[in-house]
């Protein structure tokens, strides 16, 4: 058994050796769909990055009448909390208030004139709320406008902000929608160009098969150094994959830093390097073994 084993395996080699043209042909191939394919995961935790970063710019604020309480404000929060819906909720006092008004506006005169001529604090108290998703808001408002604490709020700026939270909501979807989408088109086009690869290389040893065939080795012994080639060049795509995909974090990681603020690539691939190396591994070999079974499957059943 173990002579068997040492036999296929040297074949493997020697059909990797021989055929060196088109195994660096399938490497090649193996290589790009590897680096598709894992482009494909990297773009998932891209696009939730995103949609997260956008998420974080929007909330709704709640704004309490002049004579209602620090305390009453702080219960109203932890009722909030309370709502599965609700990620985070800040408290702005009317103190805070001024100060971020003053701090913003603070290169106006004509603003800073009418204030001073105002001479008390205009602004309210608030409960700055955010949602885990953007579609949550609606749901958060019409608890607010039921809640027994309706009385205390003075107006909230979700109608105004309506608008702009579902065209957040669209975007997010389609944006999902997607990258679900074009995941998979890439890597249905991506087997099926390896497989095809692959199978070009298996026709051109035919005549090797049937003369096999002919002096009665078993269809195990004839597909063996072929599932042995696809694992090479599995491997060898793989190592190739990962250190090209390193490159490219690397590189493309403080540009789309520069487009999404915390957007750190190459930090999250450096944190799950081990992981995005078992999937291109997966694939690469995976895909080798299960094109080159597929493949001769023909030409064993001739």
């Amino acid at each position: 058994m173990f002579t068997l084993l040492k036999r296929i395996i040297k074949a493997g080699f020697t059909n990797f050796q021989r055929q060196s043209s088109l195994s660096t042909a399938t490497v090649f191939i193996l290589v790009i769909t590897t680096v598709l394919i894992s482009s494909l995961f990297l773009a998932q935790y891209i696009t939730r990055a995103v949609i997260s970063n956008l998420q974080e710019k929007v909330d709704i604020s709640v704004y309490f009448k002049e004579e209602v309480s620090e305390k009453e404000i702080l219960e109203v929060k932890g009722e909030l909390f309370k709502i599965p819906e609700v990620k985070d909720v800040e408290y702005i006092s009317k103190e805070q208030a001024l100060q971020n008004f003053v701090e913003m506006n603070k290169d106006n005169p004509r603003i800073m004139e009418g204030l001073e001529t105002v001479g008390v604090n205009p602004l309210l108290a608030a409960l700055n709320i955010r949602a885990r998703e953007a579609a949550q808001y609606e749901n958060i408002f019409g608890f607010l406008e039921k809640s027994p604490f309706k009385s205390l709020i003075d107006h909230a700026n979700y109608p105004q902000k309506k608008l702009v939270i579902q065209r957040l909501f669209s975007i997010t979807s389609n944006v999902n929608k997607a990258g679900i989408i074009l995941s998979i088109i890439l890597a249905s086009a991506a087997i099926l160009v390896a497989f095809n690869t692959i199978r070009i290389a298996i026709y051109n040893s035919k005549e090797e098969i049937s003369i096999m065939k002919l002096v009665g080795a078993s269809n195990w012994f004839i597909r063996g150094p072929f599932i042995i080639q696809g694992i090479i060049c599995g491997i060898l795509s793989t190592l190739i994959a990962f250190s090209t995909f390193t490159g490219i974090c690397y590189f493309l990681g403080p540009k789309l830093e520069i487009l999404s603020p915390g957007l750190d690539v190459f930090n999250y691939f450096t944190a799950n390097f081990i992981t995005i190396f078992l999937i291109q591994l997966t694939v690469g070999t995976g895909m080798g073994v299960l094109s080159s079974i597929i493949a001769i499957r023909k030409y064993l059943e001739v």
